[in-house]
């Protein structure tokens, strides 16, 4: 039986990482896999993803043995998706990736199925939490802000895609997530209490 790619996008900012960890027990318990991503950035300076940090060399080597199941660039760093994630659809599984908005294009190519999850969050809470981490200048944020309403207007005509917002409560938004991942891959945990999305 082939499994489920669930393709999990949203702006820097949107709590991907957050949500991935706080559903990360729930998710297992629906046998689900998330993927590790590799990105060409020192481990220590990676933050609180589950990430491979890779330098450049290494990354490009990677790639061109054919490691990588998707690859994309952004920010001036690049990431990818190992082909462990084939094996795993192979075998059933649901696997979750932590992608990317500007190419969400190519893993359709790549993965026609795919369910793409867009994270939403009320513009004036995310510039709060770009602000919280310090990372960007007050400049450096608007830019940011401003390509996030533009990648959202962009993404708006994608066929299947599904709006979770991430504005409120963490909890709330893994149980739409869960919802939402039941309903598309057909999975279900027993046990499990996925309220209502």
């Amino acid at each position: 039986m082939a499994g489920c790619l669930v393709y999990l996008i949203g702006p820097s900012g949107s709590g991907k990482d957050s949500l991935l960890r706080a559903a990360a027990e729930p998710l297992a318990a629906m046998g689900a896999c998330i993927a590790t991503r590799l990105i060409t950035r020192p481990s220590g300076s990676i933050g609180e993803e589950q990430a491979i940090g890779l330098d450049p060399q290494e990354f490009r080597a990677r790639r061109e043995r054919g490691e990588f199941a998707l690859h994309w660039q952004a920010n001036q760093l690049e990431y990818a998706i190992s082909r462990e994630i084939d094996a795993w659809l192979d075998a059933g599984r649901t696997v979750v990736v932590n992608g990317s908005r500007g190419h969400l294009g190519e893993a359709r190519r790549a993965y026609p199925t795919l369910l793409p999850i867009l994270l939403h969050v009320e513009e004036t809470i995310l510039r709060q939490r770009l602000h919280n981490r310090g990372r960007e200048t007050p400049q450096q944020i608007e830019a940011r802000l401003q390509r996030s309403r533009q990648m959202s207007q962009e993404l708006a005509g994608e066929s299947g895609l599904r709006i979770l917002d991430n504005s409120g409560p963490l909890e709330d938004s893994v149980r739409r997530m869960l919802t939402l991942i039941a309903e598309h891959c057909d999975r279900s945990a027993p046990g499990v209490d996925y309220g209502q999305g």
